[in-house]
């Protein structure tokens, strides 16, 4: 055999014999207190945690908290979208990205609308995950979770919601 043939060959068994990343993926339809559609959350399992990509329109303009909540449910907006409960925290951690005993597994970066209410933004946690993978939080768990957005930025450490303030637009996270 040639030694192209002899290399072809060799890199058609190690490709073969490597193991695929299996990515599992999540989406979540975020909905406004009407329940009109705004936009989209697209979730990513990785080996570290969760990449979380958010693409809206028709938000008011400015700093957003955004967090996952504990339950996946959106079904009262007109309440405040309460029915999602608090956040993502199975290990009772206190709220806040810069909180010493802190975070909190539902805890994420601020997303930042535009003058036109249209925002897209990609977050990643090693905080959470979407199946419990690595001993964190799962994200698909029996009673789901979703993904919310606050009408204040989140200071990081207040609590128990970093003056965030009232919940304005949610997405029910589901997997497939």
């Amino acid at each position: 055999m040639q030694t192209s043939s002899l290399l072809a060959l060799a890199l058609a068994a190690t490709l073969g014999s490597a193991p695929a990343l299996a990515t599992e993926r999540a989406s979540a339809q975020l909905v406004d207190r009407q329940g009109g559609t705004v936009g989209q959350a697209t979730l990513s399992e990785s080996p570290h945690g969760v990449l979380i990509h958010v693409a809206a329109k028709g938000l008011p303009p400015g700093p957003k908290a955004i967090h996952i909540h504990s339950v996946g449910s959106c079904d009262d907006g007109a309440a405040g979208f309460v029915a999602s409960k608090g956040h993502l925290n199975p290990a009772a951690k206190p709220h806040g990205l810069m909180n010493p005993e802190g975070p909190d597994a539902g805890d994420l970066p601020n997303l930042f609308v535009h003058a036109d209410g249209s925002v897209e933004a990609e977050f990643f946690t090693t905080f959470a995950s979407l199946g419990g993978a690595g001993g964190r939080p799962a994200i698909l768990d029996a009673d789901g979770a979703a993904l919310v957005i606050h009408e204040n930025r989140d200071d990081h450490a207040t609590q128990p919601i970093g003056g965030a303030g009232a919940r304005h637009f949610c997405g029910v996270i589901r997997g497939g």
